[in-house]
C-alpha cells in the first residue's frame, strides 16, 4: 500500500478527532513513522484530486464519506445538472437543483453532499469545485456596451462576461476563454484564443478541439528538453542490447504515418515460425518525471483528426529518434516469440535491442503485392507471405477461442486543396491491416502473461464480461428479425457473442446486428489488476506496441526495462509501481474517453459540412437506430441523421423498444431495414443532419 493511500485510510478513519492540519499531519506523522513534510506533500495531492475535503474548518474527511462523494458535473440548458460518480452516465448520477450548483458548469469536477437518496433517485448540492473547467469556446456576442461569450457548449445554460485581456477580439468572432472564478463563485472570462470567424467550419473545428483541452503546441520547456536529445543512436547506448541491425525487419503503417513505433520481423523454424515485434524505445529518451514526461501523462494518448494528428509527444521525438525510419538505427524492446504450426507461443524472449529497418511500407503497398503487384514490398516478399501464413493461422485459432471480429468499418475524408471535405468513405482494412494486428494482439498478450505470472505492477487492458440485461435486450431484437437465438448463459463467453454474430453472416442486416451487440458491450479501459479481454478472448492483455502515442504502452515499457536490469524489486518500490500504474490507468482512461468524443465530434462536423449543399438531393441508407421519436439511418458514406416519427407517412406508430420497431397499422420500420430518404438540413452549428421521408 502507497503512503498516499495510507493517509487515505487513516483520514477515512480518524481524521474529524483531529483539529486543525498540524494536528492531523502530526498524528499521521506518529502512526506512519514519516515525516510531517512527506505527510504534506501527499495530503495535498489527495486534496487536489478531491480525494479529502474541508467539510468545516479544520475537519477534514475522506471522499466519498459522511454522505460526500465526488464526480463529474454534467449541466443542464435549463439550469440544473447532475454529478456522475460513476463511469457510466445515468447509473448513480446525483440531481443538483439551480440553486445548489455552486454556479459549477458542465466538465467541472466536483465534490457534492448528498441530501436526500430514495428509490427513485438522489439529489444533492455541490460544496465543492476541485478542478474547474480551465477553459470555454463559443462566439462572441455584445450587449449593449459589454462582450459576452455565447458558449458552444449548450450544457452551459448562460453567457460568459469578457473581461479585457491581451487579445484583441471582435463580435461573432469564435474564441477561447479562460475561465476566472471570483470567491463568490461568479465566473467570467479572458480571451486566449481567436479561431476564427462564427461561421468558418475551421474554426469550428479548432473550437472542438479546444472545448476538450487539446493542443498543438508543447510548452516552451518541453521542447527545450527535446533540443538536448541525440537525433541519433550513440554508441554506448547500444552496449548489452540485442544487436538486430543485420535482420530483415521492417514497418508497416498507413500512407500518411509519421511516427512508425513497431517493425517486425519472420522466420520459418523447424517448428514453425520465429516471429518478432520490435517497439520503439521511448522509456530511453523520455525519463520518469521529466517534463516531457508530465506533458505525455497529461495528454495520455496522441488524437486523430481527418486533417491532422496532435501527437503525445513533440515532433522531434514521435518522428525522429523514436520513430522507426527506414535505413537508420533505432533502439527498441523486441518481443520475440517463436510460435509453433497451430499459432501456439511455445517460448519468448523480451529485450533491449537495437534495429535498422529495411523498409518503410504501406498498407496498400503490401496489399497490392499480395494481389500480384509488383510494390515496394516486393522487396521483402519472402517474409511477407511468411507472415501472411502464420497471420492466417492465427486469426483461425482467435476464432475458434472466440475472438470477436466486429466488422465495422471507420469513415475516412477525402479533402480538397483547400482542406475542406469534398467526400467520405468507408476506410478500407485489408490483409495488411489484419496481418499486423494480430502480430501487435499476440505481442501484448505475451507481454501481458508474463508479467501478471511474476506478480509485477503493470498497466492492463482489459474488457470485462457484458450485463446480461444488455445483451437481453439484443437477443429481443434479433427474435424480432426472425432469428432464432440460444437462451443467454448464466457465464456470458466470447463464443456466445461470436454464436450470435454467425446467425447473422450474409444477411442484410449484418452490420446493423454487429453494430447492435457492440453497443451492449463494456467499454475496454486501463486498470493495474489483470481482468483479461472478452472482446479478443484472452485471459492476458496489455497495450505495449505503441509507446509514441499511448502512456500505457510507455508505462509498461519503463516497468520492462526496469525489471530486466534489476531482475528483483524491493517493497518499497513495488508499492511504488503499484501506485503509478494505478494513475496511469486511471489518466490514461480519462484522456482516452476524452480523444475519443473529440475524434467523433469533428467526424460529425464534417459529415455535416459534406451534406450542407445537398439539401433536397435523394438517398438510400440503412436504418441503424430505432426510438420514441424518430428513426436514425446511415448513408453508404457513413453519414448518419435523423428521420424523425412526424415525417413518416401517416398512421398510428407503437414504439416497440424490445424489437427495436416503429410499427404502424401499414408501415412497419425496423432496423437494418433499407429506406430511401431526402436530405432535410445539415447544421455544421450543431452538428446534426436530418432526413425527410421519400414516398
Amino acid at each position: 500500500m502507497s503512503l498516499r493511500d495510507k493517509i487515505y485510510n487513516l483520514t477515512l478513519k480518524d481524521s474529524l478527532a483531529y483539529s486543525g492540519l498540524d494536528n492531523l499531519f502530526c498524528y499521521m506523522s506518529k502512526v506512519l513513522n514519516v515525516t510531517i513534510d512527506e505527510i504534506r506533500s501527499e495530503f495535498k495531492k489527495l486534496q487536489v484530486n478531491g480525494d479529502v475535503f474541508e467539510m468545516r474548518k479544520g475537519k477534514f474527511i475522506a471522499i466519498p464519506s459522511h454522505g460526500y462523494a465526488k464526480g463529474l458535473f454534467l449541466g443542464n440548458a435549463k439550469g440544473f445538472g447532475f454529478v456522475q460518480l460513476g463511469s457510466v452516465k445515468g447509473e448513480h448520477d446525483i440531481f443538483i437543483p439551480g440553486n445548489m450548483t455552486l454556479d459549477a458548469i458542465d466538465g467541472d469536477r466536483v465534490i457534492v453532499k448528498i441530501n436526500t437518496q430514495t428509490a427513485e433517485g438522489s439529489d444533492g448540492e455541490i460544496v465543492s469545485i476541485y478542478k474547474p473547467v480551465k477553459h470555454v469556446v463559443g462566439v462572441v456576442i455584445k450587449k449593449g456596451a459589454n462582450f459576452f461569450l455565447e458558449p458552444d457548449n449548450n450544457h452551459i445554460p448562460f453567457n460568459i462576461r469578457l473581461i479585457k485581456g491581451k487579445l484583441n477580439f471582435n463580435k461573432d468572432e469564435r474564441v477561447v476563454i479562460a475561465v476566472r472564478r471570483s470567491d463568490k463563485h461568479n465566473l467570467s472570462g479572458e480571451v486566449t484564443e481567436v479561431l476564427g470567424r462564427s461561421n468558418d467550419v475551421k474554426a469550428m473545428e479548432l473550437g472542438i478541439i479546444r472545448e476538450h483541452e487539446l493542443y498543438e503546441e508543447f510548452p516552451e520547456e518541453v521542447i527545450e528538453a527535446c533540443d538536448k536529445i541525440p537525433l541519433k543512436v550513440k554508441a554506448s547506448q547500444k552496449k548489452n542490447r540485442l544487436d538486430l541491425t543485420k535482420e530483415e525487419i521492417f514497418t508497416i503503417d498507413g500512407e500518411d504515418a509519421q511516427d512508425f513505433d513497431d517493425a517486425v520481423s519472420i522466420k520459418k523454424t523447424k517448428n514453425g515460425y520465429l516471429l518478432g515485434v520490435h517497439i520503439a524505445d521511448v522509456g530511453e529518451y523520455v525519463k520518469v518525471d521529466s517534463v516531457i514526461d508530465e506533458e505525455a501523462f497529461n495528454r495520455g494518448t496522441s488524437v486523430y483528426f481527418p486533417k491532422s494528428v496532435l501527437p503525445m509527444l513533440p515532433e522531434v521525438l514521435s518522428n525522429g529518434i523514436c520513430s522507426l525510419q527506414e535505413g537508420v538505427e533505432r533502439l527498441t524492446l523486441s518481443c520475440i516469440m517463436e510460435v509453433d504450426k497451430n499459432g501456439n507461443v511455445i517460448s519468448h524472449k523480451i529485450c533491449e535491442s537495437v534495429i535498422k529497418s529495411v523498409a518503410r511500407l504501406t498498407y496498400t503497398q503490401v496489399s497490392d503485392m499480395f494481389n500480384g503487384k509488383t510494390t515496394k514490398a516486393s522487396k521483402v516478399k519472402k517474409s511477407l507471405d511468411i507472415m501472411r501464413e502464420l497471420s492466417k493461422i492465427l486469426e483461425t485459432k482467435r476464432k475458434i477461442a472466440g475472438y470477436l471480429d466486429f466488422e465495422i468499418p471507420e469513415v475516412q475524408f477525402v479533402f480538397d486543396e483547400d482542406g475542406r471535405a469534398i467526400d467520405a468513405q468507408k476506410r478500407e482494412r485489408n490483409d495488411a491491416h489484419r496481418l499486423i494486428e494480430d502480430f501487435m494482439v499476440l505481442a501484448n498478450e505475451v507481454v501481458a502473461k508474463e508479467y501478471c505470472l511474476k506478480g509485477t505492477p503493470f498497466v492492463y487492458r482489459v474488457h470485462e464480461s457484458p450485463q446480461k440485461e444488455k445483451l437481453a435486450k439484443v437477443c429481443d431484437f434479433m427474435k424480432g428479425l426472425g432469428i432464432k437465438v440460444p437462451a443467454i448463459p448464466d457465464n456470458i463467453t466470447p463464443e456466445f457473442y461470436q454464436g450470435l454474430l454467425k446467425l447473422c453472416d450474409g444477411k442484410p442486416y449484418t452490420e446493423t446486428v454487429n453494430k447492435v451487440l457492440l453497443r451492449s458491450m463494456q467499454k475496454a479501459k486501463y486498470v493495474n489488476k489483470n481482468l483479461g479481454h472478452f472482446g479478443l478472448a484472452l485471459e492476458y492483455y496489455c497495450h505495449f506496441t505503441s509507446p509514441i502515442r499511448r502512456y500505457p504502452d510507455l508505462t509498461i515499457h519503463r516497468i520492462i526495462k526496469e525489471m530486466l536490469h534489476k531482475k528483483a524489486l524491493s517493497k518499497t518500490r513495488l508499492e511504488e509501481l503499484g501506485l503509478f500504474t494505478f494513475e496511469s490507468s486511471e489518466q490514461s482512461s480519462v484522456t482516452e474517453r476524452n480523444a475519443e468524443k473529440a475524434e467523433r465530434e469533428v467526424d460529425d462536423l464534417w459529415k455535416a459540412y459534406l451534406m450542407k449543399d445537398k439539401i433536397g438531393q435523394e438517398f438510400e441508407g440503412v436504418i441503424t437506430s430505432v426510438t420514441s421519436y424518430g428513426l436514425f439511418i446511415e448513408l453508404p458514406n457513413t453519414v448518419e441523421g435523423l428521420l424523425r416519427i412526424e415525417d413518416l407517412p401517416t398512421d398510428s406508430y407503437l414504439f416497440l423498444e424490445k424489437q427495436l420497431k416503429l410499427k404502424g397499422q401499414s408501415h412497419t420500420f425496423a432496423i437494418g431495414d433499407r429506406i430511401k430518404v431526402v436530405l432535410a438540413n445539415a447544421n455544421i452549428f450543431t452538428r446534426k443532419v436530418d432526413f425527410g421521408y421519400k414516398n
